[in-house]
């Protein structure tokens, strides 16, 4: 039977109490936040966070000494989890404002949903959901907004010296055009066919090198009982 090691943490509140002169409350707030004497320090032990992982290692007594293994995130502190999150939410919020194609929308309708699953697992406390299987997790290789594309207007304008227009006469209308037609008539299928490549060869790879890690400690583990 494979044996891990295991770390785990949990967060003990360190306070301390003391008072600021101050015209308002904002700036003893700041006078408190400041202060870097902490002599006076006190711990609450009652209100000691959750336990949580920090790092999982295969075989015994092997933090840190070897690779460290990928550990569910619902096994995380529920803060980080929500942190992590969150940039998630936020990806696919702003995918499905800026989408409007009816065939795109339905495809990260479908991601969004899923999303909101771990999120109402995160805020339940429990464990994140199981993915389904008919529903592969997308990787994006390129995107861009049309804020990014209004600065390379403006970038383009100042540096170029035939463009005699200032970035005001591009109206946003003119972006939003521009971006959809450009994104109409690019043909990333090279780069899409050699992203997967190398995904398919790093997969290989990772392969590889765990099932080497396992050999290793099944070998370790032969040596011990001998």
């Amino acid at each position: 039977m494979p044996v891990y090691t295991i770390e785990t943490t949990y967060r003990l509140p360190v306070f301390r109490q003391r008072s600021y002169d101050a015209p308002t409350l904002a700036e003893a707030c700041r006078l408190a936040i400041e202060d870097d004497d902490w002599e006076k320090e006190a711990r609450d032990y009652e209100s000691a966070g959750e336990t949580y992982v920090t790092g999982a290692w295969e075989g015994a007594d092997t933090a840190y000494s070897g690779p460290a293994l990928q550990v569910p995130s619902h096994y995380d502190e529920t803060l980080q989890r929500k942190a992590d999150h969150f940039e998630v939410l936020l990806g696919l919020v702003k995918v499905l404002a800026g989408t409007h194609d009816a065939a795109a929308r339905a495809y990260w309708a479908d991601r969004a949903a899923l999303a909101a699953a771990k999120a109402e697992a995160i805020l339940a406390g429990a464990r994140d959901p199981d993915v389904d299987a008919t529903q592969p997790r997308a990787h994006i290789l390129l995107s861009f907004d049309e804020q990014e594309a209004r600065a390379a207007v403006e970038e383009v304008i100042a540096n170029d010296d035939a463009v005699t227009m200032s970035p005001a006469s591009v109206a946003d209308s003119d972006v939003h055009a521009a971006c959809v037609a450009v994104a109409a008539a690019s043909d990333l299928s090279e780069e899409r066919g050699s992203a997967l490549f190398r995904a398919a060869l790093a997969a290989i790879r990772s392969a590889e090198q765990r099932l080497a890690r396992v050999k290793e400690g099944e070998r370790r583990g032969r040596e011990k009982e001998e």
